[in-house]
Formats: structure tokens, sequence, C-alpha cells
């Protein structure tokens, strides 16, 4: 095992990280923009080192100054969490080229998955199913009306190189495709480097259920379960359970091979997740996306199966995962996003944090990253804190998250605790019978949240 890590992120993904390393006795070195010089990673890391000013571009995405970084400090490997640089490719290769451990998938798997076309491609032809859809990029030409026309609407259409439901629009009819594409496009371009854009079959109401995978050394490729992420706002995220509350057995055990043979088409190593939309009404399932990193919600999977996943990447990544082995996931576990941001519009919510009170208890973890007296930036993304909670089935852990919320104080800022305490009261979540639209059922019209 590794007796040194860099932790190249931020926030609560790098506390916790840091967390399973020194339980490890690993030594950690964290990393730091201006804006996060006195922040909860850097206080509880064993080492920081300053690496840039507080816009991203400028600090977490400047891979050559992270490696340069890891090489000063005399680490051996360097974890990338998730967001920033954790799906590049380069980076891996920067990493692995300074004589570092990189824990994660090789770069080329990274490279292979971060195409969505290409991903599809492979996918399909290792038999997950995919929706019906472009197997090359959509041309920027009168032709692409029947393309559109042959995938069928309502219909998506996605940045080929991007990820976490970013830069995609669903378009309803023909009318709406020329501006669809141009604003895909473009945005793509803007965050992805690259304007190549796919075109799928939208399928509604789906649910949005994911498989955690491990791919060991000696070529197993283990699965965790899944995640039911279906409650979400503009295609992000925010409550995520396990396990899937309507999920019939059948379609479990074929979800559960079909990611099996995600893994094992591109020779998985490290820890990930195979994305799948879901029919519920005519049990069937499609292949969204493979997330070559360790996901936001995988506290949920951690809680019904025991298994620290940051743990198992250290071990594969140490070649030291002969122990591990395929669980049996036990009991209920779902996983809160707490924001800082406006609970109705949903837009971040930048400011200081003045008063900051966790929920304790039975069943309950908080993975968080900031305390009182923080500034939160617009700097980075408004996530503050996972609320995690489990419980021996859904009910019990319904009843703890419902205190767990009314306990959570966070003062000086606006958050969307308010926004998930109604979600929690709501008939479909309650019931578990719910779907990637169903958040916009408790929102106001467009017209009076102005």
């Amino acid at each position: 095992m590794f007796t040194s890590l860099l932790v190249a992120n931020r926030g609560e993904i790098a506390v916790r990280i840091i967390r399973t390393a020194r339980r490890l006795g690993i030594r950690t070195v964290a990393v730091y923009s201006d804006a996060d010089r006195h922040a909860r990673h850097v206080l509880e890391a064993d080492d920081a080192v300053h690496i840039g000013a507080s816009p991203a571009s400028e600090s977490y995405l400047r891979g050559s100054t992270i490696v340069a970084a890891a090489l000063s400090t005399g680490v051996q490997a360097v974890h990338p969490g998730y967001g920033f640089l954790s799906e590049n490719p380069d980076f891996a290769r920067q990493v692995l080229d300074a004589g570092l451990a990189w824990i994660g998938p090789d770069p080329e798997v990274i490279a292979a998955m971060g195409d969505k076309i290409s991903a599809r491609n492979l996918m399909a032809a290792n038999g997950v199913p995919v929706s019906r859809g472009t197997a090359t990029p959509v041309p920027d030409t009168p032709a692409v009306r029947d393309i559109a026309a042959d995938v069928g609407y309502p219909l998506m259409v996605k940045a080929a190189g991007g990820g976490g439901g970013i830069g995609m629009t669903v378009v309803r009819d023909e009318t709406a495709l020329a501006g669809a594409l141009e604003t895909a496009r473009n945005r793509a371009l803007r965050m992805f480097g690259s304007a190549a854009l796919l075109l799928e079959q939208y399928i509604e109401p789906a649910r949005h259920v994911e498989v955690q995978i491990l791919g060991l050394n000696d070529g197993r490729i283990l699965t965790l379960g899944e995640r039911d992420c279906s409650i979400q706002r503009r295609f992000q995220k925010v409550i995520e359970e396990s396990p899937c509350p309507a999920l019939p057995t059948d379609l479990r055990e074929r979800m559960l091979e079909a990611s099996r043979r995600a893994g094992a088409a591109v020779s998985y190593r490290g820890a990930g997740t195979v994305e799948y939309l879901v029919d519920v009404a005519r049990n069937e399932f499609v292949f969204l996306e493979m997330n070559t990193r360790i996901q936001v919600e995988h506290p949920v999977t951690e809680l019904v199966t025991g298994i620290d996943l940051v743990e198992a990447q250290l071990l594969i990544a140490a070649s030291e995962d002969t122990a591990l082995c395929e669980p049996i996931p036990t009991g209920h576990a779902i996983e809160f996003r707490i924001y800082a941001e406006d609970p109705i519009r949903m837009l971040p919510a930048p400011g200081d944090i003045e008063r900051w009170t966790e929920p304790t208890g039975p069943g309950i973890r908080v993975d968080g990253g900031y305390r009182a007296g923080d500034s939160v930036t617009s700097h980075y993304d408004p996530l503050l804190a996972k609320l995690c909670i489990n419980g021996a089935d859904r009910g019990v852990a319904l009843d703890r998250a419902r205190a767990a919320l009314d306990s959570f104080v966070v003062t000086g800022i606006r958050t969307n605790i308010p926004l998930l305490s109604r979600l929690l009261d709501s008939d479909f979540f309650t019931s578990g019978d719910y779907h990637t639209q169903s958040l916009k059922d408790l929102l106001p019209a467009p017209e009076s949240s102005r």
C-alpha cells in the first residue's frame, strides 16, 4: 500500500479521501487555490501546496502544476476525486509519466468512455442495451433533419465530450432542432473543447439508475448493487438511494450483468459507474454513460455494502485487491446533496457561513467540505455537503432523514435544505414512484419564481 497520497481536489470529496487515507496510515497532501487557503480539506491534510488563483482554470484544472506539487512533496500516488481533472486522460497520463500511481482506470479507458459516441458504440458491440441514436457525430448540414427524424422525437441532443448531465437539451419536434443544435454546439465547445454532438431517443418518463462496479487486477468485474438517481434538477442529481425502490428483480439482475459486460469490454480497473435510463413499465433499460471515477453518490453504496470505496480504489491501484469480493447489499441508504443555492430557483447562492451544525445519531453520516466561518465562492460547484442516511429498510431511513434534515443548520447563506424537506414529504418520493421529471412538480411555474 502507498505511504503517501496527493488529493487533486477540494471540498467534501477531498476531506472524505483524506479521512480514509489517514485511517490506512497514508500521509496526505492537499492542494488549494487562493480562495481555499483556509479550507477544511487543507486543514485536515498532513501537508498542503498552493497551486494558483481562485478560478479553477488557474488552479484545480492545471494538471502540470498539480503533478509538480506531487513531485515536490514526495508522494507516491494521486487521487483525483470527482470533477475537475478526474476524467481527463491527459492528466492521468501526466501522473503516470511522472512515475506516480494514478488512482483510477487507465488513460485509454478514460478516453474511450469520455467520448459518448465511442462509448455507446462499444457498449452496443458488447451486448449492453443502447437507445436509438447516432453512431457518428451529428453533421452541421440539412441532412441532420433526416437523421433526427430517423432517431424519432422527442430526442436528446448531447455533447459527445460532456458528462454529468452538462450539455444536454431535449428537442420535441423539428421546429426546435436547429436552435437546440446551435446552442448545444456552442456550449459543448466552450465547456469541453469539442463541438461534436450526438442524438439519442429521449425516454419519458424514465428512472435514472446506475450500477457501481469495481474492476480488479485479476480481471474480475464486481457489481455492488444499484443507485437510483432520478430526483434531478437541470439533469443534475439531488437525491440518490440504494436500492432503487421500483426495480423488479429480473431487471436488476439484467442490469448487473450488463454492467459486468461493460466493465469487461474495456478491461476496467478501479471504481466506476455504469449509468442507465430505465423504463420500469416496459421492463427495459438502456446505457447512458460510464463514469471512470468515484461518484458523488458513492456513500449510499458504502452504507448498504460495508465497503469503503476509496479504500477499494487504493487497494486496486496498489495491486492489493485480492480479498475484495462481490457483496450482498443489505438495508437501505439515501443521500441528500446540500447545496448553497436558492431553494426555489435553484441558482447558486454564495456567501459567508455563520453557523454550521451537522445532525448526528444512528444511521446518519455527513460528508462535508465546509464549516462555520467559511466562505462559499462562485468559483466552484455550490455543493456544501452530503447528508447520508441508512436504516434496516426504506421506512426507517426516511424517518431518520426527516429528523436529520430538520437538525441540519446552516445560516449566513441560502441552501436547498427546505426543498429537500419538501421532497422528503412529497407523495411521489414517499411512495418511491418517481422519475427524472418528478422534482418539477414541487417547483413553482417559471412566471411565479421571478
